[in-house]
């Protein structure tokens, strides 16, 4: 196997200015060995994992990296620049820059190799070491783990220097799964350190997965604790022996993608942030969780992967926290928007309008009677949008404060529906819920009340404090400001009524699916989810669906039409679009307008706002929140509807096929994004299957 890297991979006088001209320059000296294949689709995937998250880290570093099916063999490269590259780190441009490439399958053997680099950029020596070498020889052997190459290095020295660095990672990786020592009888006997157990994860699972690890154990031996981590990469992990886990006092999650078999840490004081915080500030951390351990302060439960991460970085501003904290509320209630509003629909459908007036099927059913199955499909429809705001509320709480915000979430929205304080008050009742359950959770509590804390004491409490400011405080000023909403929704006519139709209709098609996308189907679903909606509420949610269907259908057609300006993977992701977009799943068009944004999303959502404004024009009404074409019969003016349909469509696709064909994108980059977009794609539509 010849080596990673080598002096042909080592520029020291790396001169780009910017991470992306840096990653090129590097990425060229791959493809001139034959490492990588396909130079604009590397560089895509590359960029693609930057755009998940920066990938400079503090002390000067950039580790730009990625797996990628235009690499051959694993590779890294070196640059090293004077004037410092821009790589998102918090103190500042980075001068160290190691571009990883890892083919899309590569061994655990390569894996550990690349894990051992990662480790090693912990150490002070190692970069300073770099940073004053004069010779590109020597920098590779350096990385390599040699002593400094002379001019008469042999292969079979080469050779063996790098089976010993591979030995080196491997038994450094096997020792981070047996780190925690069994203890003896006479150690049992006398004050033992404080235990700690840690999972680090990332989403390329490559470097700073392996970082985070080195900088926690580092740390934790300066702290005097005994800190064992189990890294979750890309070759898979070793789980941490059960014994180590239920010894531990401590927990640390330092993690960008969901903690696997996450309920084994449950009970435990722990620490939740993002890898990065791992790397830069360790003994935070450690003195983080022991101050919790102190207090008392345990997770209630393990709640797994949620539908929008809650875990972040703390250094993360205040409002992507209450985005992810509002989207955690919102991802859960979207099904029971869905099977509550066509439930609903289906009642009216088979039953007519009136259908909202007949008796309970508890007093009344006949078996033969078609009313009685329509009143019955709108009755257990009624049941579930009555779950919506309780659900929205308690999620929310969910994802600021674990299983304890729960109850007093739960309890917030339903106080909220029983004042009328609507969707508004969901929102303020899940936010309350969970700050008062976070302040509960800081107070020092005695051991001897510790265990009836989450079950007893956290629920009574948050219940009591959220009904009194519910009931007592903000519920009437909040009631009254959803009734002022709902008047000036109902009074919308005319041209306002098509200005608010293109607004929905750009915001649809603006993410597609991300958080703009969702604040525009909530609000929609707000309106709608009551028992008898007004005439706007149903024009308003007719639009939002019309608009979403756009991007998908386009995608779909232009591929169709235009084949040749769309790579082979494309064509086949316009095939399940046209499926996807009928369907009312605005994710569809994601491998798109991740391969090409300033061509696919301006164009949705230039179509995306005549859909909307033509739907609002045409006063098309819907009462099901989803289903796409398949719902057209429970629609008003269904064949007006299905014009405005068609006419965003036509748009967006002419506009699509006419910016590609005035500079079509290079092929190798088109199928790289397209590639690892789509499976991006395939997972966003796996967590929200009821995309908007």
């Amino acid at each position: 196997m010849s080596d990673m890297i080598t002096a042909d991979l080592v520029d020291l006088d790396l001169s780009a200015d910017t991470k992306e001209a840096a990653a090129r320059a590097l990425a060229e000296r791959m493809v001139a060995l034959g490492r990588v294949t396909d130079l604009d689709g590397f560089l895509a995937d590359v960029a693609a994992r930057e755009a998940q998250m920066p990938t400079g880290l503090d002390g000067g570093i950039g580790i730009p990296h990625c797996r990628s099916e235009y690499v051959t063999e694993p590779t890294l490269a070196f640059g090293r620049s004077t004037a410092g590259i821009d790589f998102g780190a918090a103190d500042g441009p980075a001068d160290l820059i190691f571009l990883i490439a890892a083919p899309a399958g590569a061994d655990d053997a390569h894996l550990t190799i690349l894990s051992s680099l990662a480790r090693q950029l912990m150490n002070a020596e190692f970069t300073a070491a770099l940073r004053s070498v004069d010779a590109a020889a020597e920098a590779a052997a350096l990385i390599r783990g040699d002593e400094p190459a002379d001019a008469g290095s042999t292969e079979a020295e080469t050779a063996r220097s790098e089976d010993s660095v591979a030995a080196s990672a491997a038994a450094s990786a096997d020792a981070a799964t047996v780190a925690a020592p069994a203890a003896t009888e006479e150690q049992a006997a006398e004050e033992r350190p404080f235990r700690i157990v840690a999972v680090t994860s990332c989403p390329t699972g490559i470097a700073h997965t392996y970082m985070a690890a080195e900088s926690l154990e580092n740390a934790g031996r300066e702290a005097g604790v005994e800190l064992v981590v189990e890294t979750q990469g890309s070759a898979g992990f070793t789980r941490l022996d059960p014994a180590v886990i239920a010894a531990a006092d401590a927990v640390i999650f330092a993690h960008d993608v969901p903690v696997r078999e996450k309920d084994r840490f449950a009970g435990k004081p722990t620490v939740d942030v993002g890898v990065k915080a791992g790397i830069n500030r360790p003994g935070e951390l450690i003195s983080e969780v022991r101050g919790k351990a102190e207090r008392g302060e345990v997770t209630a439960g393990a709640p797994g992967a949620t539908p929008v991460e809650r875990a972040g970085d703390s250094t993360e501003g205040y409002g992507t926290k209450l985005r992810k904290w509002l989207m955690s509320g919102v991802s859960y209630m979207v099904p029971f928007v869905a099977a509550g509003g066509l439930l609903i629909a289906l009642g009216f459908a088979i039953g007519g309008y009136k259908i909202n007036k007949a008796p309970s099927v508890m007093d009344h059913f006949v078996w033969t009677q078609t009313d009685s199955w329509a009143a019955l499909l709108f009755q257990i429809g009624g049941v579930a949008f009555g779950f919506l705001v309780p659900v929205l509320a308690g999620y929310i709480a969910y994802g600021m404060a674990d299983r304890p915000g729960l109850v007093p979430g739960f309890v917030g929205g339903a106080i909220s529906v029983t004042i009328n304080a609507g969707f508004l008050g969901g929102l303020a009742a899940g936010l309350i819920a969970g700050g008062v359950v976070l302040a509960i959770q800081r107070v020092k509590i005695p051991a001897a009340v510790r265990g009836i804390m989450p079950v007893v004491v956290i629920p009574l409490i948050s219940s009591a404090v959220v009904g009194f400011l519910m009931f007592v405080v903000i519920g009437k000023p909040i009631a009254e400001a959803q009734k002022g909403l709902t008047d000036w929704l109902n009074g919308l006519t005319g041209s306002n009524a098509v200005l608010l139709g293109a607004l929905l209709g750009l915001m649809m098609c603006f993410d597609l699916g991300g958080p703009v996308n969702k604040v525009a189907y909530t609000f929609a679903t707000a309106g709608i989810a009551v028992s008898n909606p007004s005439d706007s509420a149903m024009k308003i949610m007719a639009a939002v669906m019309a608009a979403g269907m756009v991007p998908p259908l386009a995608m779909a057609l232009a591929t169709t039409v235009r084949g040749k300006l769309f790579t082979p993977t494309e064509r086949e992701n316009g095939k399940a679009a046209w499926v996807l977009g009928a369907s009312f799943i605005s994710e569809g068009a994601i491998p798109f307008a991740a391969a090409d944004p300033l061509r696919v999303i301006p164009s949705s959502m230039v179509g995306g706002a005549i859909t909307g404004a033509l739907s609002m024009a045409f006063g098309a009404t819907l009462r099901a929140p989803h289903g796409g074409i398949f719902v057209v019969p429970l629609i008003g003016n269904p064949f007006l509807y299905l014009v405005a349909i068609a006419a965003g469509v036509g748009v967006t696709t002419a506009l699509v096929v006419v910016l590609k064909g005035l500079r079509k994108p290079a092929a190798g980059t088109t199928a790289a994004g397209a590639a690892q977009d789509g499976a991006a794609g395939s997972a966003s539509q796996a967590k929200q299957p009821v995309a908007a």
